[in-house]
């Protein structure tokens, strides 16, 4: 059975099939040691940032009340923009991954919590943790992979259209919630294939409609008339939050699936994938962001993204305590644990972006003709 085919460069060339599975075994093992230990360190944990981040959204909201003055625009506009990223970072995004419905708490549940996002929690849910993680980095199955707008593999055929996805991907950061939102809803496809009929999309359609319409209410409407003579300084202070929370969201997760050193895979290549085979394909196709402790929790923790790949109902609090483990084990079995500064990981994601929006040099050309298999491994 081939486990992994590509080209060029064969990361894990000296692993047998016996090897990938005991590397499967090992992450069970770490991660049953954190499901057993899960308990009110962790529950302290979740709740405080949630009380952080309600606090300082309402305090920001309250201060550009007063953004006609210049010094209550700058903090109240920061202010609101950490408060949206920690709601879409490591609260939304770890709460609706289940990761603390061991709590029990109906209040931070995966099957109650909105956030402040223009993409239904249900259909993000769908789309997000059912197929991105399940077909991580997989081309033509894992719509995160450049979001269904982007060349993303040196394989796929270049098209005098790929020229402009360094401006896709910069508009695509700007107003990254709305591309999520179209990206859940398979918008693209299915105005292409003409299904945009279909009953089942126009009710999703409708949903995610009615969600744009009350974050539009409450961010653009409601509180800036609260604000009276300050109406437009806070609709610009709430437009540039937003703004930065996109940007910023944008980044981090580019960061995780699109850096030098993170592999890409074909669609054949997981046909009767094992366990062990798919936690390799999590090792190989995640990259993770170096900083400190404040940067993780900003990044939602997936600046520790190959750990939440493994991981991803694990606590988000946990994968700096594991990451060590996870690293050791890598070097234990050879393989590349790609990490490295934020600054780093954004400069290489966006070089990979303007690269692949040309077409192939000729060495790459050569590779496509030629490929090599990165590991195959036969079973009788």
């Amino acid at each position: 059975m081939t486990v992994i085919q590509k080209k060029a460069d064969n990361p894990i060339a000296h692993l047998s099939a016996e090897d990938i599975e005991i590397i499967g075994k090992e992450l069970d093992a770490i991660r049953d040691r954190v499901l057993a230990d899960r308990g009110e360190r962790d529950a302290r944990y979740i709740r405080k940032v949630i009380k952080t981040q309600r606090t300082l959204e309402i305090s920001s909201r309250a201060v550009l009340l007063f953004s006609l003055f210049p010094p209550a625009w700058i903090v109240g506009t920061a202010g609101l923009a950490v408060a949206k990223i920690l709601d879409n970072m490591e609260i939304g995004h770890n709460v609706l991954h289940g990761q603390w419905d061991w709590m029990r708490d109906p209040k931070i549940h995966s099957t109650t919590w909105d956030w402040d996002h223009v993409s239904p929690a249900e259909q993000w849910k769908q789309s997000h943790n059912e197929l991105h993680h399940r077909f991580t980095n997989v081309v033509g199955k894992d719509n995160d992979l450049g979001y269904g707008i982007m060349r993303v593999d040196e394989d796929q055929p270049w098209r005098p259209m790929h020229l402009g996805q360094p401006l896709w991907n910069l508009i695509n950061a700007c107003f990254f919630e709305y591309g999520i939102a179209a990206y859940d809803l398979e918008l693209g496809d299915h105005l292409k294939d003409g299904r945009h009929k279909d009953p089942a999309f126009r009710a999703r359609a409708k949903a995610v409609g009615r969600k744009i319409r009350r974050q539009v209410l409450k961010d653009y409407v409601l509180h800036p008339l609260l604000s009276g003579p300050s109406f437009l300084t806070t609709l610009a202070a709430t437009f540039t939050a937003n703004l930065i929370r996109n940007v910023w969201s944008h980044s981090v997760i580019m960061c995780g699936h699109f850096p030098s050193g993170v592999e890409t895979f074909e669609k054949t290549s997981i046909e009767g994938e094992t366990k062990g085979e798919w936690y390799l394909r999590q090792m190989l196709g995640s990259a993770n962001i170096s900083g400190s402790r404040l940067l993780h929790i900003m990044a939602g923790n997936l600046s520790h993204q190959i750990e939440h790949h493994l991981f991803p109902d694990l606590p988000s609090s946990r994968y700096r305590e594991i990451a060590p483990q996870v690293r050791a084990l890598f070097d234990r079995y050879g393989l590349k644990y790609t990490t490295g500064p934020l600054p780093k990981q954004v400069a290489s994601a966006w070089w990979k972006v303007i690269r692949l929006s040309l077409p192939n040099r000729r060495s790459e050309v050569q590779e496509t003709i030629a490929p090599a298999p990165l590991v195959s491994t036969t079973t009788a």
